[in-house]
């Protein structure tokens, strides 16, 4: 009888990476000199494991490479050898190499040969072996490929239907790309769909770019960096034909190249990274480990359910006048057991934010070293729980941020030092709950944000007029602007003005915000608030004409009766009412969703103060129906995206009620020929 082990892949992969996180974890935490034997054995226990399941499921590359690691981990955990930078530096590189190897298996896609043979050179002159010799043209091929400068790049360019709506821009990636040299660009508009169809978020186009000039590699992908992940990229040396005909003019040397052509040459490689990019886009199988206690939570849950259950039939059974009483004791336990259930159910997805957290020790010590600066990483809270799928959300949001702080927040030792502080920097990730969200801060004790110089940025670039005068937290808020940077010189961690647009952005999907405070020479503070999960919100029912709508709890501030006197009319702006200290926007929900109203005068109705995209505005209501727990259904997977919607829900009297998205309706306000756009495109298609 034979068994199918591949029905033990998955536990292997999640294994073997849970194994990769625990030896990165220790290799950061290692301190030259003499090696901390346990923490050598955890390290060398996780690369034992990884080895042995990779040779027994016949992942033969991966076991010969987890072998040299576990070779030179041996020699320090036996005394051997010191724990040195070098070691420390090359074992981490190792273990980045063994997880893109074992997703390359995972996903049935081609490894990066010339990375990983580099790695075990290094891994080989540490450990005194003689590594094997390359062929001078693999040497060359590896000098081009680490980055060292070449006569020209040929550039295939795709990005995925959705790269536009993260907020970065072809046309500045191709204005940096000019900079480094001469340009040629070719576009491919073969994947445009009839006008009908065409949605204006989506990117249906791509392009094929030659770079001609003295330019290194990592200085050409350093420009789609932003973009890695949501597009399909390949950079290859441009042909060498016309270089060495100029170089070797015997006929000998043409007529060797001309059988295999510049096209052939190429098609093989960009169908290999193309197949290779598309592989690493697909989703994984992922699987959450829950604890036994939760499990044993709900298995007690469903036998207080099943009891409510039968008391209930053995009632209807029987049912009299005098079992009214029993009756809604037993519905009102079974609305206990109910909401107990969920609950329980709503915990099985909760995970620790550690599982964020991880990521980044790893990342402040790359970022620490390329950058000189010293920065101690101190994380608070790991253990306050979040719903699985916004954790796997919020993870690229927490990296802009973490980086920002590291480049723009922490000074150098040397100026640390001349202001007074310790050389060492810190950067603290904290994370807590407050009533129904999680709210992670990251701060830092650097320079703080400089208002004067974000000032004038935001007038050189015409976001601001120079004659408005803004208090500092109001400046603060411009970092938060579409295509801003107030870096001088632009590099791989930050200064190309996107990121944080794209932060606050994608945070706002979450329905969260994200909020800064700064102090010049003190430090600066980022405060995300998100909700706990996406499938359940708590909300405000309210009625606007006939209809019912949904409002989350998280964007209201208050609701105020409104008062005439307060309000004021601003040609061009519409409604705004003196709210205390400052003027909010009203919008009248009926001319939004172009309703037949009941109640036109401000005064019979209410108006709800929210707050998205960091404005405050007034929302005018017929009035507040009361709170409840919604569970959302998405509008855009059931029908399509809505803008001023995001979602529906089902009443408790089966009626559907859509959910408002505050960010949404405020763009509307700002630019009302967004609904007109949106009706042209639905009778269009």
């Amino acid at each position: 009888m034979s068994i199918d082990i591949s029905q033990f892949h998955d536990v292997f992969f999640e294994e073997s990476f849970e194994g990769l996180d625990a030896m990165e974890s220790g290799l950061l935490n290692l301190e030259e000199g003499e090696p901390d034997v346990e923490a050598i054995n955890t390290i060398f226990r996780a690369a034992h494991s990884i080895k042995g399941g990779a040779g027994t499921f016949g992942f033969m590359a991966v076991s010969e490479f987890t072998h040299k690691m576990e070779t030179l981990l041996d020699e320090m955990r036996n005394g051997q050898r010191d724990v040195t930078s070098e070691s420390t530096n090359v074992l981490l590189v190792a273990v980045d190499v063994l997880r893109e190897m074992l997703t390359a298996v995972q996903q049935d896609a081609p490894t990066d040969d010339d990375r990983i043979a580099d790695v075990v050179q290094q891994l080989a002159s540490l450990l005194g072996e003689a590594a094997p010799a390359a062929s001078d043209g693999a040497a060359e091929q590896s000098d081009a490929e680490s980055g060292d400068a070449a006569s020209g790049w040929s550039i295939h360019f795709k990005p995925h239907q959705h790269m536009l709506q993260t907020g970065n821009d072809p046309v500045r990636m191709f204005r940096e790309l000019a900079s480094l040299g001469e340009l040629t660009v070719t576009v491919d508009d073969s994947g445009l769909p009839a006008f009908s169809n065409l949605e204006p978020e989506d990117s249906y186009l791509a392009w094929q770019v030659e770079l001609v000039g003295d330019v290194a590699k990592d200085d050409v992908f350093e420009i789609f960096e932003w973009v890695d992940g949501d597009c399909d990229l390949s950079i290859e040396p441009l042909a060498q034909e016309s270089i060495d005909v100029e170089a070797e003019p015997e006929p000998q040397v043409v007529e060797e190249e001309k059988p295999q052509p510049e096209a052939a040459q190429e098609t093989p490689t960009v169908a290999k990274e193309t197949k290779q990019k598309t592989a690493s886009s697909t989703p994984a199988t992922t699987s959450i480990r829950v604890s036994t206690e939760k499990i044993d939570s709900l298995i007690n849950m469903v036998g207080e359910l099943v009891i409510t259950q039968s008391m209930l039939s053995q009632i209807g059974d029987n049912f009299n006048q005098e079992m009214l009483p029993q009756l809604i004791d037993g519905l009102a336990q079974l609305e206990r057991n109910t909401r107990e259930m969920q609950e329980g159910i709503m915990q099985i997805r909760m995970l620790p934010i550690s599982f964020a957290f991880n990521r980044f020790p790893r990342l402040v010590h790359d970022l620490s070293a390329k950058t000189g600066k010293k920065v101690e990483l101190k994380l608070s809270g790991e253990q306050t729980e979040l719903d699985k799928t916004v954790m796997e959300k919020i993870g690229d949001p927490l990296v802009h941020l973490v980086r920002n702080s590291l480049d723009h927040g922490l000074e150098t030792p040397e100026e640390r030092v001349a202001s007074g502080k310790d050389e060492t920097g810190t950067l603290l990730l904290n994370a807590y709950h407050q009533g129904g969200n999680i709210v992670i801060e990251i701060k830092d004790d650097g320079a703080g944000l400089n208002e004067e110089k974000i000032f004038n940025k935001a007038v050189d670039k015409g976001l601001v007029s120079a004659s408005e005068n803004l208090p500092p937290e109001k400046i603060h808020e411009l970092i938060f602007l579409p295509g801003f940077s107030t870096a001088d010189v632009v590099s791989d961690i930050s200064g190309r003005g996107v990121g944080m647009d794209v932060v606050r952005k994608n945070i706002s999907s979450l329905g969260g915000s994200v909020e800064v405070s700064s102090q010049r020479g003190i430090g600066t503070s980022f405060t995300i608030r998100l909700p706990l999960t996406l499938a359940i919100m708590d909300g405000q029912s309210i009625k606007v004409a006939n209809e019912n709508y949904i409002l989350p709890l998280v964007s209201i501030i208050e609701s105020i009766e409104i008062k005439l006197s307060d309000v004021k009319l601003v040609s061009g702006k519409g409604e705004l009412y003196e709210l205390r200290d400052e003027y909010v926007p009203i919008i009248r929900l009926y001319d939004v969703f172009n309703l037949e109203p009941k109640i036109t005068d401000l005064e019979e109705g209410l108006l709800v103060v929210v707050e998205g995209d960091g404005q405050k505005v007034g929302l005018f209501i017929d009035e507040l129906l009361g709170q409840q727990q919604v569970v959302i259904k998405s509008l855009e997977t059931n029908y399509r995206k809505v803008l001023g919607l995001s979602g529906a829900t089902i009443l408790g009297d089966g009626t559907v009620a859509l959910i408002l998205d505050v960010p949404g309706l405020i763009s509307l306000y700002r630019d009302p020929s967004l609904a007109t756009q949106q009706l042209q495109a639905e009778r269009a298609a």
